[in-house]
């Protein structure tokens, strides 16, 4: 699995930062669209490779590792003008560099292979901190979210807030640079940071929030929790200790777990509280990222939480298949994403490690086979978009390969495969290795590993340091006694007797919707969605919960959602899509000379397709009634001719099948939304309704530009109209524009009385937007569909996206 990945990006996408499995290249910043703060974590600096490569080293890949190494030393510079993400810079790639130095010197002492190596890792080590250091001058001494590559904080002082695990997980890797590269400053920045922030917890409930302001040192959001913006700021307070040998982390995290038992821990689940309030429960829903927590009380000795806590993680994948990024108390999910995290199968790992019990040999299988079903592609592994639909994301993360298989191959290793001695090492958060020795000098190299070095300090007597009681004992209990099947056996049922699989037929798809059924509109409402109409003629889908008549309805509301989401993807990228044209002749007249008039049109995923030179020509004639949503009048009128037909009251699809049975050759549909235009809206696709079985090209006309087709037909019924791709129209008048303005307006009423009573119906006809029975078609979604999450897809602070306005009622927007 590792290798599968692993190809796919050395071929596909090196040296960018990271694969685009279903596109099959690399994500370049800059020259991929934006995700927003998910992309502060490249800096086009190789960041897979960095990140991958003591995962080849535990591999025992020595070839592929010194050819890694070989290859970040020639390629990899970080003298770029790029933002990125303090934090993730951090603990991806100065703790990708570090692990590869210390396991490059290793492996020339043990393995005598890579002879030729002198430290280039660490110098490049040393430059990235040198660039990472101007987020530390601070106020507080708490550092910048982002910095500058190149130019530090310039034009970044504007930026005030950031997470706590952003600030608080940085010790391990700064303090290791320092001690292997004699340069102290490192390790003093991030130690005051985490001395900041120890002293910005609540003095009460010894909680802390998760986001804060780095230069007054007040607290943004006050939430308090184990998953996403503190998980591993708790982890380095402990870690800290076992690395460093600084007693005051241990005081820390004792004062701090004490804190997270009393109020976050409930059972097995952890939910966030207010940190102020700590009795007040902040939201209804647990994080993915949570999911490290039960392989740190393996390492602080804490087994009993650890086996239930881990339990229900298990039983939540089991019910959904794959963790989701976020689910609700009752095991719902809230939000669909995975990212193919590592952090279950990090504690999945550690719990087996400290209990051998096989049924964590089981659990390791099942992660592996969902991740085998469910996200792998040709070209790699895929997020997934949405465990509910199992759609994939074109997502691959750095942390796929350097933490996710790590974790999957060190479940299932044996003693005899590993070529490293893990008890000489401990895990950073991003499964980084850092040798223990680390502790024994301030300068130490990895060379100097022995066992004798690698010991933490024996157990001492509790005492008082920093105002903090080291009131727990320094080693972990024995576990042998412990026996987790007595734990578990409790939690058997727990998800699925809250959360039960309902195996009912789906009322609605998303492909057969349409707004003009009353059927449809009552199979969605039940599904607790509301439907309005925007001012541009678009709609706007609002799913809650709530309001959906039973559990199971909302449930399939969220699937019609998700559907949506997709089709309005799909046909947006459909290359059906491209711009269409309608132009004619206008005759001379007093005011304006004969010229040409070409009008943007929109296409429709339906009917024949105009490529090239393809193109039809006919005479238009209005259809009667204009929206042709039942039997048309005089039909023998269109035969041999371009149908005009007004949008609105039934599908697209629907208005060209009647007006093609009566002999038209083409259709032209005109917008029914007041002053639209195609130089101020976006292209409409019209779509259909998944069976095409239209043979004449349709074309969508916005109002003004609809306007000026029918003024022309006004002054000339047998108006010839041309129907053609954009690409190969002659581009519009310029004289047209000055025409239009210069024309009289007594002129103008003049046309407009001309027009047949329909085309004055349509010019006259108000709609209200914002009753759900005024809105037309229900094809209207298609490349209209308004997306409103409110959030971006990685993950922030309080999680990948904002809270609903109401912890009550979970929202879904379109």
């Amino acid at each position: 699995m590792f290798y599968h990945a692993y190809r796919a990006y050395m071929e596909n996408a090196y040296p960018a930062d990271e694969l685009m499995p279903l596109s099959c290249k690399g994500r370049v910043r800059g020259q991929e669209p934006s995700r927003g703060d998910i992309d502060d974590s490249l800096g086009n600096f190789s960041l897979t490779l960095v990140d991958t490569l003591d995962t080849l080293a535990v591999l025992g890949d020595f070839e592929e590792f010194e050819h890694g190494v070989k290859l970040v030393i020639r390629d990899v510079t970080f003298d770029t003008d790029l933002v990125v993400s303090v934090f993730e810079t951090n603990i991806r790639m100065l703790g990708g560099l570090l692990s590869a130095h210390i396991l490059a010197e290793y492996f020339q002492q043990r393995a005598g292979i890579m002879s030729w190596y002198r430290g280039e890792l660490l110098s490049m080590a040393k430059d990235l901190g040198f660039r990472l250091l101007p987020a530390f001058n601070t106020t507080t001494g708490i550092p910048h979210g982002r910095v500058n590559l190149r130019h530090g904080m310039r034009s970044l002082e504007n930026l005030r807030e950031t997470c706590t695990a952003c600030a608080g997980t940085m010790v391990l890797e700064m303090a290791a640079l320092s001690r292997l590269s004699g340069e102290p400053v490192f390790e003093e920045k991030a130690h005051r940071a985490m001395d900041v922030l120890w002293q910005m917890r609540h003095r009460s409930s010894d909680l802390m929030g998760t986001v804060l302001n780095i230069h007054s040192g007040d607290w943004v959001r006050r939430d308090s929790g184990v998953g996403a913006g503190i998980d591993s700021y708790y982890e380095y307070c402990l870690k800290a200790y076992i690395l460093l040998g600084e007693e005051k982390y241990l005081g820390r995290f004792n004062r701090h777990y004490d804190a997270v038992m009393k109020y976050i821990s409930q059972g097995p689940l952890l939910l966030d509280v207010l940190m102020h309030r700590p009795h007040t429960n902040s939201r209804n829903f647990m994080d993915a990222l949570l999911a490290f927590w039960p392989g740190l009380q393996v390492l602080k000795g804490d087994i009993r939480p650890a086996v239930e806590t881990h339990e229900m993680l298990y039983q939540v994948i089991q019910r959904h298949n794959l963790l989701p990024e976020a689910f609700t108390t009752d095991f719902q999910v809230h939000w669909g994403q995975h990212p193919l995290r590592p952090e279950f199968l990090e504690s999945t790992y550690f719990l087996y490690r400290a209990t051998q019990d096989p049924y964590y040999l089981q659990v390791g299988k099942h992660a592996l086979q969902a991740l085998q079903k469910y996200a792998r592609v040709p070209c790699g592994y895929a997020a997934v978009k949405d465990v509910r639909t199992a759609a994939h994301e074109d997502r691959m993360d750095s942390f796929v390969l350097a933490e996710t298989f790590k974790y999957l191959f060190l479940l299932f290793a044996e003693p005899a495969d590993l070529v490293l001695d893990l008890d000489e090492f401990i895990f950073t958060t991003e499964a980084h290795l850092l040798p223990l020795s680390l502790s024994t000098s301030g300068n130490a190299s990895a060379a100097q590993l022995n066992p004798s070095a690698l010991k933490v300090a024996p157990p001492i007597e509790p005492t008082a340091q920093n105002g903090h009681d080291l009131d727990e004992p320094r080693t972990c209990p024995s576990t042998l006694h412990l026996f987790p099947e007595s734990v578990r056996r409790p939690l058997k049922n727990m998800v699925n007797g809250m959360c039960p699989r309902r195996s009912h037929r789906r009322k609605l798809h998303a492909v057969q919707f349409q707004v003009g059924n009353p059927e449809h509109m009552k199979a969605v409402r039940d599904m607790g969605i509301a439907i309005i109409t925007l001012p541009d003629g678009r709609l706007q889908l609002l799913h809650t919960f709530a309001n959906a008549r039973s559990a199971s309805d909302a449930e399939e509301g969220l699937q019609f959602m998700q559907e949506m989401v997709e089709l309005s993807k799909a046909q947006a990228q459909a290359p059906d899509s491209t711009p269409l044209t309608v132009s004619y002749r206008v005759a001379a007249s007093a005011h304006t000379p004969a010229h040409k008039v070409v009008l943007t049109a929109g296409p429709a995923h339906f009917g024949r397709e105009l490529k090239g030179n393809e193109r039809v020509v006919a005479s238009v004639a209005l259809a009667e009634p204009l929206r042709v949503c039942a039997a048309l009048e005089q039909p023998q009128k269109l035969k041999g001719r371009i149908a005009v037909i007004e949008r609105g009251d039934c599908m697209f699809i629907d208005k060209a099948r009647r007006v093609e049975a009566a002999g038209a050759v083409g259709a032209i549909v005109l917008d029914n939304t007041g002053g639209s235009s195609s130089s101020t809206s976006s292209m409409f696709a019209m779509s259909g309704d998944g069976t095409n079985d239209v043979h004449i090209p349709v074309v969508f006309l916005f109002q003004q530009d609809a306007l000026q087709l029918l003024q022309a037909v006004s002054l000339d019924p047998e108006l010839e109209v041309t129907l053609q791709d954009s690409k190969n129209s002659a581009s519009s008048d310029p004289l047209l524009a000055e025409a239009a303005e210069a024309m009289d307006a007594r002129l103008l009423d003049s046309i407009l009385d001309r027009l047949k009573g329909s085309v004055n119906d349509f010019l006259s006809k108000q709609h209200d937007q914002a009753k759900v029975n005024s809105i037309e078609e229900g094809d209207d979604e298609d490349g209209h569909i308004r997306t409103k999450r409110g959030r971006s897809r990685n993950l922030d602070p309080d999680g990948p996206s904002e809270e609903p306005k109401s912890t009550k009622e979970p929202k879904e927007e379109l």
